[in-house]
């Protein structure tokens, strides 16, 4: 199947802003995180089509799927 993933802010460092991958029916988030060697604990935000979801979340063919680091302030 065929999924557009988005990175957000420094998750783009040294690899893409938008790309569309290939990947086994039944993949979850976590997956496609692990494969662009992501840390998973600085994951703050999971978004599939827009909706809040999980590293856990099932996706399907021609999901949009947007992966955000955590943000810290002062």
């Amino acid at each position: 199947m065929q999924i557009t993933v988005k990175l957000v802010a420094s998750f783009r460092h040294n690899r893409f802003s938008m790309e569309v991958r290939s990947c086994p029916d039944g993949s979850v988030v976590r997956q496609i995180a692990e494969e662009l060697e992501l840390p998973l604990q600085q994951v703050g935000i999971v978004l599939v089509n827009g909706l809040h979801a999980t590293l856990e979340s099932t996706l399907q063919d021609g999901d949009t799927v947007t992966l955000m680091p955590r943000i810290g302030g002062g």
